[in-house]
This record gives structure tokens, sequence and C-alpha cells, in this order.
């Protein structure tokens, strides 16, 4: 099995409006998310030979997601939730990205340097 990563980072705010502590109060993060993909086996000719999938097809998907709805919004407007947790981001990236890379595994979303939540197939 062959498994790639790509970092991507953005910052953010949000409010989890129903949350009973500090969250509940409009706060921001610098978020970095990671794409995982795996496959059993890397292209065998033309220009991405040996590769399973070239980071710059990964990027071209995921960088206007970034661009366009997380980095420097207020992720409550953006992914229209009152509770954009994580967990909620994580999940939401997932289903954003598969449809345009198949070989998709998992999203990792950090929002500070000691938490982090993973939402895989």
């Amino acid at each position: 099995m062959i498994r790639l990563r790509k970092q991507f980072r953005f910052e953010a705010s949000h409010q989890l409006m129903h949350h009973d502590g500090q969250c509940a109060r409009l706060h921001g993060h610098s978020w970095v998310m990671w794409v995982e993909l795996a496959g059993e086996a890397v292209q065998v000719d033309g220009p991405k030979r040996n590769m399973l999938v070239d980071f710059a097809d990964v990027k071209a998907v995921v960088k206007p997601l970034v661009d366009d709805l997380l980095d420097h919004y207020h992720l409550n407007d953006t992914l229209d939730s009152d509770m954009p947790t994580s967990e909620f981001i994580a999940a939401w990236a997932y289903h954003e990205i598969a449809p345009h890379l198949p070989e998709l595994t998992a999203v990792e979303v950090e929002e500070t340097c000691t938490s982090m939540c993973r939402y895989e197939k």
C-alpha cells in the first residue's frame, strides 16, 4: 500500500454556539488540514509514471476549497453550521474532496498544535 499526505494551512474563526465552555465564544485558529490518499499501485506509464497521484492534482482540488471557503473566513458562515467543530470540518472536507480524488482515504484537521481530528473512509 502506498500512502500520500499533503498539508494545507488556513486561518479561520468559528464559534461553537451550543458548547458549554470557552469555545462558545468567537475565536480563531491557525488550522492545518492533511489530505491522505492511498492505493496499491502507481501509474505505469505516461507523464505521471511511478506516481500514485500527482501532488499538483491534489492541490488543484483542495486549494480552491481552502481559498474560497476556509482561509480567513468565519466557518459558521461559509460551512453553514452553528457547530463547525474539527470533526464537522474534517467530514465536510472529505465529502467535498472524495468525488474528485477517488484515492482519498482520510482528512485530518488540526485546530491547535495538540488537538486534531481524523475522518477516514
